[in-house]
């Protein structure tokens, strides 16, 4: 059974950066195309990125250019950096298989604010 656990999140200013990491445990990390997700407070959740087994990847247009998504099947981990953050980025983001096979983790918060 496939488990994920989101961590990296955090405060931070408009302008900043942070580092996300899905870390993958119960089958081959390999395997799976992966995909990161956010939910802002009164929203649904949205699909932000992914990232094939082979490394392609692909991005929310409004992300273009902001967010990059890569992976490293050696640590089973997948990655989410994101710069020039802005408020409007404020959610919890998630990770998981694309298609969907896995339980929703709790996601790991960020917050975009001065």
């Amino acid at each position: 059974q496939v488990q994920l656990v989101e961590s990296g999140g955090g405060l931070v200013h408009p302008g900043g950066s942070l580092r996300l990491s899905c870390a993958m445990s119960g089958s081959i990390f390999s395997d799976y195309l992966m995909g990161w997700y956010r939910q802002a407070p009164g929203k649904q959740r949205e699909w932000v990125a992914h990232i094939t087994t082979d490394g392609r990847t692909n991005y929310a247009d409004s992300l273009k250019g902001r967010f990059i998504i890569s992976r490293d099947n050696a640590k089973n981990t997948v990655f989410l950096q994101m710069n020039s953050l802005k408020p409007d980025d404020t959610a919890v983001y998630y990770c998981n298989t694309i298609p969907i096979q896995a339980s929703w983790a709790q996601g790991t918060q960020v917050t975009v604010s001065s």
